[in-house]
């Protein structure tokens, strides 16, 4: 089986797509609150563009797909591009993050079109809060299309959860406490500096070994390991069902491990998250490019894949940009996240 390393050696054959940047939220932590100018139709890739760069990525070693937004349930019939990546040659893994609110009509017929499982983003179990934390979300939505995507067999359903201090970290032990009785996987992330300007402050994110630290009370936790388990790591609450995960984007950088390229929703191909080097395969495909040079720049987006990005807990740091050289401040304000893929 094919596969391409980077120059450190990690096997990349992950790939991550942002099929559009608009989103039915505006959650604290991720935008303003008058959201940002989405990018115009033709700014964003067609689906046909899509699985074009999916098979000739597929055909390099790359055996994971997930689809990202904004929110991508928000893009229409999104279930034909979900066929047309399925029916791709070497692609064994095809999954989704949402955030849930259209998951309940959709989730039937995703699972009918080969998606294998969804991530949903839940910040809080109170209506209020939710709704507060999301400008105006509703969880019993959520909780519903939670409930149809395990019925369509959309599993395992990983949820993730942001813990931010003084605002949902109470809720850390009912979030943990879930996996007791069901088989869903529980992911907390470190909050990361990726938002609104004025959001960030570094007391607002709570650092893995403190929320680990909470968990425990509830009951002693053993590392586990999980197939496909990507920057998470894994531990078992004593007697439950399901798992814990925790995602340390800052305190243990997982870049080790790393193994992703990144497509945004308008055709740029970043070797890393916190990065603002990017690769421009939109306009290359538009100038009637042969599949040779796109194989040409997905090669070279692995290439420059840095070894590791320079965020701290403060929440800055500064790098080289490996395609130009530059030095580059590793803040991404300057491509908010939803524009990047969550």
């Amino acid at each position: 089986m094919k596969s391409l390393k980077d120059s450190f050696f990690r096997v990349i054959d992950y790939l991550r797509i942002s099929v559009t940047d608009r989103c039915n939220l505006r959650c604290i932590y991720c935008m303003p609150p008058d959201g940002v100018r989405s990018f115009d139709h033709d700014d964003i890739l067609s689906y046909e563009e899509i699985v074009r760069i999916v098979r000739i990525a597929a055909g390099l070693g790359v055996r994971k797909v997930r689809l990202t937004g904004g929110e991508p349930l928000t893009r229409k019939n999104i279930a034909s591009l979900i066929e047309g990546i399925k029916k791709i040659p070497g692609i064994e893994d095809l999954s989704m993050t949402t955030n849930g609110m259209l998951l309940e009509q959709h989730a039937a017929a995703l699972a009918d079109a080969g998606l294998n499982r969804v991530n949903i983003s839940i910040d809080s179990f109170r209506p209020d809060r939710f709704r507060e934390l999301t400008r105006g979300g509703d969880l019993a939505a959520v909780l519903r299309g939670l409930g149809a995507a395990r019925k369509a067999g959309l599993s395992p359903i990983k949820i993730n959860m942001v813990p931010i201090r003084e605002i949902n970290d109470d809720e850390i032990p009912d979030f943990a406490r879930m996996t007791m009785d069901t088989d869903c996987h529980v992911r907390f992330i470190e909050c990361m500096p990726s938002g609104p300007n004025g959001f960030w402050a570094p007391g607002k994110y709570i650092a893995t070994d403190e929320m680990r630290a909470i968990i425990s009370r509830i009951a002693p936790l053993s590392p586990v390991r999980v197939r496909r388990n990507g920057p998470s790591k894994y531990y078992r609450l004593e007697g439950a069902r399901g798992v814990v995960g925790f995602i340390s984007a800052l305190t243990h950088h997982f870049c080790s491990d790393c193994n992703r390229l990144r497509l945004t929703a308008d055709g740029k191909l970043r070797p890393c998250l916190f990065s603002e080097t990017e690769i421009d395969l939109r306009s290359t495909l538009r100038r009637g490019a042969g599949d040779s040079e796109i194989e040409r720049l997905l090669r070279l987006a692995i290439e420059i894949k840095p070894k590791e990005h320079h965020l701290d807990a403060e929440g800055a740091g500064n790098g080289v940009d490996r395609l130009s050289g530059k030095e580059t401040c590793l803040k991404p304000e300057k491509r908010p996240m939803s524009r990047i893929g969550g």
